[in-house]
């Protein structure tokens, strides 16, 4: 027993000597508690809504007045059915609602007349909670205007709701959620590679004493961050499409319209990964604090990236934490190309955030590397 406890006292000696790291135990835990807490919500708010209104009259008004007193929906008016649809596609707007011009006058006749709900199918969960919410739509606020009959005419049968709701579901419209999860899984798991492999790449020749032997050498520091980047870039890439190629063998996930796009969503995106790994290394004094990092990197990426959580559901002053996130985009980005469709020019935003992450970090690691031993 004394020798278990001599032991114990000795792990908590050498925890001690390395405070950053004990810090990173302690803070960590509560600072992704609280960011959490605060921002995970499955029920979003303000969810954009592009609309088109055929027929402007007192009952079209009935539905979008009551729409927008809700605070569900955040509308606003494009011009055609296929605005919307092209809205919904570029991420612009979750859903959109489509009232015909035939709309008052079958509503007069009893006709039930159909207005139409479209809803961005590529994340179910949201998909699920706008078709719990259409009650703003067809509740009694709303159809209780809407019945007509006439005391002098024979009876008419009216039918038990003025109109009928069509609900579209684009992109995804079986709802199936292994198309939701996997395009995201891929970036999981090749966050995970790149990042602990490359985190720890010159903490390792540290802890080793081989940094010496590349710091007395005629190797500039550009030429040291390059060689470290390059056989991790290869190593991811093939881990990329090993994964894809499995997802589309195995669970008939839906392929790219252009292979060209998709590889250099692979490439910009492990560049980002590879380059912010790196700079983790830089930075770290030993492979523990490394991970460390890297883990506190990866849990806030899937939590708060729209992966799982739809960005829309987190208070505002959250919001910003996931477009600092480079997984945010390429979840954008390989939704984009698997179940909408997105040509690379409607996705140049997100592919330059990613560029912009690897010049970033790429040039963090080389200002920050020193030829000298610490």
């Amino acid at each position: 027993m004394k020798l278990i406890l001599a032991l114990v006292k000795k792990e908590f000696i050498q925890l001690g000597r390395d405070p950053r790291l004990l810090g990173f135990i302690v803070v960590m835990p509560i600072i992704l508690t609280t960011l959490f807490g605060f921002a995970l919500k499955l029920e979003p708010d303000n969810v954009k809504m592009a609309y088109v209104d055929k027929d402007p009259s007192m009952f079209s008004n009935l539905i979008k007045t009551n729409i927008w007193s809700e605070g569900y929906f955040n509308l606003y008016e494009v011009a055609e059915v296929s605005d919307i649809e092209n809205e919904i596609r570029l991420g612009r707007a979750r859903a959109g609602l489509y009232i015909p011009g035939n709309f008052s006058a079958e509503l007069i006749e009893n006709n039930q007349p159909s207005v139409t709900l479209y809803i961005d199918g590529t994340m179910p969960s949201l998909a699920t909670a706008m078709d719990n919410n259409t009650s703003a739509i067809t509740d009694d606020a709303v159809t209780s205007d809407m019945y007509f009959s006439d005391p002098n005419e024979p009876a008419v049968v009216i039918a038990q709701d003025p109109f009928n709701l069509v609900v579209k579901t684009l992109f995804n419209p079986e709802k199936i959620e292994t198309w939701f999860f996997l395009p995201g899984v891929v970036g999981i798991l090749i966050m995970q590679v790149a990042l602990i492999l490359t985190s720890t790449t010159v903490v390792r020749e540290r802890e080793n004493n081989t940094l010496e032997q590349l710091l007395v050498s005629p190797m500039t520091r550009s030429q040291f961050i390059l060689g470290k980047i390059i056989p991790y870039v290869i190593i991811s890439l093939i881990d990329f499409y090993a994964i894809l190629g499995f997802s589309w063998l195995v669970f008939d996930l839906p392929h790219p319209n252009s292979y060209a796009v998709l590889f250099l969503l692979a490439v910009t995106y492990l560049g980002a990964l590879i380059s912010m790994g790196l700079a983790i290394s830089t930075i770290s004094q030993t492979q523990q604090q490394a991970i460390f990092i890297s883990i506190f990197v990866l849990i806030p990426s899937i939590l708060l990236s729209g992966f799982i959580f739809p960005i829309e559901a987190m208070p505002s002053y959250i919001q910003p934490v996931a477009y600092i996130i480079p997984f945010t985009y390429f979840v954008e980005i390989i939704r984009g190309i698997l179940l909408k469709g997105n040509e690379l020019f409607e996705l140049i935003t997100q592919f330059m955030a990613l560029l912009g992450f690897a010049i970033f970090f790429t040039t963090f690691s080389i200002l920050r590397f020193r030829k000298t031993l610490v």
